[in-house]
């Protein structure tokens, strides 16, 4: 996709997308280090939202600081099973870009009611219900969204969580870093992608996602939703090929998130020679399957690869003629808080 093209640049998605790069870019890794040193002592840290709020902003932050070895205590949940669970001696950090989300505005209520002094939160604008109720509020700088399907504001959420927890673990490494992931995000979503596996995801019932639990394949899984208004499933590193393969269809298609190498052969034999579907890769290399080829750092690659997947669902949405901007059903704000 690209801005030069009006069947891309008409969409308020497509310019999100693109705004994305200059977001990373600008990106202030430092600006909540007090609040870092401060869950640091706490030494545990829950992180709370809903949808694309958490789904990859928590997950990946987490899965990079265990591989890091990182001390800190990490756990993220939605709002509504949080509730559940004793808190006290937690710190709290919800994201919601409207400030209005009610299961996190229910879950902060419910724990400033019992005391609780570590309730921290990220939004979108300054001045919402959450902030309110929040220890020490923070406002993010990608500015509004021209589209139901969050993604400027998802990668920002993303990023803060990371220098987040890179401070708490007092290794900072986001700083001089960031223009080059900007560069390479712009060049995953400007990236041609054969048009013949566009058609493919375009004709499929189902569109399944696998990958690691880092929150990249199962965002993707939203988004196609959201933008090209078919069904899919998320399937968690290699549960695709655990029993699932039962109900799959010839004319699905399995999109594989930076594939495990000792797990191509089964997931060929399984889904492609199995099923007869396709597998289509998303990866820094060349894997046995088509594969969408990306630039990326290690460990910033699921930011490039977010990006590249959404540059094959908008291909997808433009091949069906959908409006991307504008679902029939789904909202900007999910579950808004009515006081």
């Amino acid at each position: 996709m690209n801005l030069t093209d009006d069947r891309y640049s008409r969409f308020g998605l497509v310019r999100d997308m693109m705004a994305t790069v200059d977001v990373v870019a600008g990106f202030d890794p430092d600006q909540a280090e007090d609040t870092a040193m401060q869950i640091a002592a706490a030494g545990k840290l829950l992180m709370t939202g809903e949808g694309s709020s958490r789904i990859f902003p928590a997950k990946n932050a987490i899965q990079f600081a265990r591989r890091q070895g990182h001390k800190l205590v990490l756990h993220t949940e939605a709002g509504r099973q949080a509730l559940e669970y004793p808190l006290d001696d937690w710190a709290v950090f919800a994201l919601s870009n409207s400030g209005k989300t009610s299961e996190v505005i229910k879950l902060f209520q419910d724990l400033q009611a019992r005391g609780h002094r570590q309730l921290y939160c990220l939004t979108a604008f300054a001045g919402s219900k959450l902030e309110t109720l929040a220890t020490r509020s923070y406002v993010l700088r990608c500015g509004g969204e021209g589209a139901v399907a969050a993604t400027k504001s998802v990668i920002e959420q993303a990023l803060f969580y990371r220098a987040l927890l890179e401070h708490a673990a007092g290794q900072p490494t986001l700083q001089g870093r960031l223009r080059q992931l900007g560069e390479q995000i712009r060049a995953a979503l400007t990236l041609r992608i054969d048009p013949v596996l566009v058609e493919k995801v375009a004709a499929a019932p189902t569109i399944y996602f696998a990958g690691r639990n880092d929150g990249v394949a199962e965002e993707l899984t939203l988004k196609t939703n959201e933008i090209t208004r078919k069904k899919s499933d998320y399937l968690e590193g290699t549960y695709a090929v655990h029993g699932v393969e039962e109900v799959m269809e010839p004319g699905d298609v399995v999109v594989w998130i930076d594939p495990y190498p000792d797990s191509e052969s089964k997931f060929d034999e399984v889904l492609r020679k199995g099923v007869g579907l396709t597998v289509i890769a998303v990866a820094t290399r060349q894997t046995p399957f088509p594969t969408i080829r990306v630039e990326a750092d290690g460990d910033l690659s699921g930011y490039v690869m977010m990006a590249a997947g959404w540059n094959l669902l908008v291909e997808v949405g433009v091949r069906l003629g959908i409006n991307l901007d504008k679902p029939q059903r789904a909202r900007k704000v999910g579950n808004e808080y009515v006081g």
